[in-house]
């Protein structure tokens, strides 16, 4: 069942550097959600404080009503949470399947011992989720490349490798961090695909941080525009791009005044 993502009056401080500034919103559950907004205006550093990565030094991260600011990364994978990375973070030398495993580990049952002996039990669940990891990666039209090592793939199939990661936790909430950076028009068309299917098929919350405004128009139900840690303003993506305060932060104030 997709989950609710709220946030209230987020702040990040380090040091005296103010990175965000009472940021709020809603996702609603299985709604796809974009962070947008120029370079450097806070949208990973959000993405950290919602993943477990940073504390909020104000605010509330709520995921169904429960409070998870704070909260280690294990423990939002708990509470349904999963996120891949801008850059994704591969075992280059193991293989694909091995790579998309590790996403299942938190899900293995039995404690160190059981796992120490391989009981029945053990090896059992082991199977079961090699079995899912499979199926995840034919789903996604990587079956082909389960037993290479990933060192071989491109960049872009090493994001579709860390999306079949993340989505062997059985996520409810989804952040997808830049996946299409650096991705050719036809993967990017292809990752739109993707995230349409995981919404509809897997009941699955999506928040991305993207550039790409092809892909956030193409996919998004809502946006929420970050300028200098600030929310700017929330609403399409149609009506972001449209929104005067939105292109002077893109653009700069005086090529706005030029292109108006």
């Amino acid at each position: 069942m997709a989950a609710e993502l709220v946030l209230q009056d987020v702040d990040l401080q380090f040091g005296g550097i103010k990175v965000l500034q009472e940021v709020s919103f809603t996702v609603e559950p299985g709604q796809i959600f974009g962070l947008v907004g120029p370079n450097g205006a806070g949208k990973t550093s959000l993405f950290n404080c919602i993943s477990g990565h940073y504390t909020p030094t104000a605010g509330a991260v709520r995921i169904d009503g429960t409070e998870v600011q704070g909260a280690r990364p294990a423990t939002l994978a708990r509470h349904g949470l999963a996120r891949t990375f801008q850059h994704p973070a591969l075992q280059l030398h193991e293989t694909v399947l091995e790579n998309v495993l590790l996403g299942g580990h938190s899900r293995l049952p039995g404690s160190p011992l059981a796992w120490a002996v391989r009981t029945p039990g053990t090896r059992r669940a082991e199977k079961d989720l090699r079995a899912e990891a499979l199926d995840l990666l034919e789903r996604n039209g990587l079956a082909w490349a389960a037993h290479l090592p990933a060192d071989e793939l491109s960049h872009g199939l090493h994001k579709g490798v860390e999306l079949c990661r993340a989505l062997l936790m059985k996520p409810r909430l989804l952040l997808l961090d830049e996946p299409a950076a650096g991705l050719p028009h036809a993967e990017v068309e292809q990752l739109i695909a993707t995230v349409r299917r995981l919404r509809s098929e897997d009941d699955i919350t999506v928040v991305i941080v993207e550039h790409h405004m092809g892909l956030i128009a193409a996919l998004t139900d809502r946006v929420v525009v970050l300028d200098h840690g600030r929310k700017l303003m929330e609403g399409t993506a149609a009506e972001a791009q449209s929104d005067p305060r939105v292109i002077e932060a893109y653009i700069g104030k005086d090529a706005a005044d030029d292109a108006a």
